[in-house]
């Protein structure tokens, strides 16, 4: 990635709503800074209505978390999205998806080992993703698990964390880091 486009702001860039919720979140994800937020803060309202938005795909929404954190997984897999990818595979092992796991949602929904369901879910994202849409046979598969509220809050949430990445990769926001002593520690 290439210089931010927009520079992660400060209070001044930000307001102090957005700037308090980005030190905050700062402090609860470990990171030196919240890139993301920091980024899209500049946006004020905006920024504040996405985060209500995305709040009620994740982590309120109403599909198991662990599945929603398999989903945004593959979305970030398949866009190529290494911000996405180093927050959610944290979020994914909060969520209870071992390593292993992670690593074989990133095979895709034609990796051995799926329950019916999880395959169905997969095959979803990866149409969604590639085509903008899903076939009739993967839609009839999603029927057998999901109900209709859930089928939106699917459709939805992949179209939200594909958007994300897009944005992500136009605004050439930067990967987070961890502050030194957690990096050297870690290391240890």
């Amino acid at each position: 990635m290439t210089t931010p486009r927009i520079p992660p702001g400060g209070l001044a860039e930000l307001g102090p709503a957005n700037w308090l919720f980005t030190r905050l979140a700062r402090r609860a994800m470990r990171v030196e800074d919240v890139h993301l937020f920091s980024t899209l803060g500049h946006a004020r309202g905006l920024f504040r209505a996405w985060l209500m938005f995305s709040a009620r795909l994740m982590p309120f929404g109403s599909l198991p978390r662990y599945e929603v954190e398999m989903l945004i997984l593959r979305i970030a897999h398949l866009r190529g999205c290494a911000y996405e990818l180093d927050h959610h595979e944290r979020l994914g092992r909060r969520a209870g998806l071992s390593p292993a796991l992670i690593a074989r949602v990133q095979e895709g929904p034609a990796a051995a080992g799926w329950s019916t369901r999880h395959h169905a879910l997969l095959v979803a994202v990866d149409q969604l993703v590639g085509t903008k849409d899903i076939d009739d046979d993967a839609w009839q598969a999603l029927t057998r698990f999901l109900d209709e509220r859930e089928l939106i809050e699917i459709v939805m949430l992949v179209g939200q964390y594909d958007s994300l990445a897009t944005t992500i990769r136009a605004l050439r926001i930067p990967r987070d880091t961890r502050p030194a002593a957690r990096r050297q520690a870690n290391a240890n």
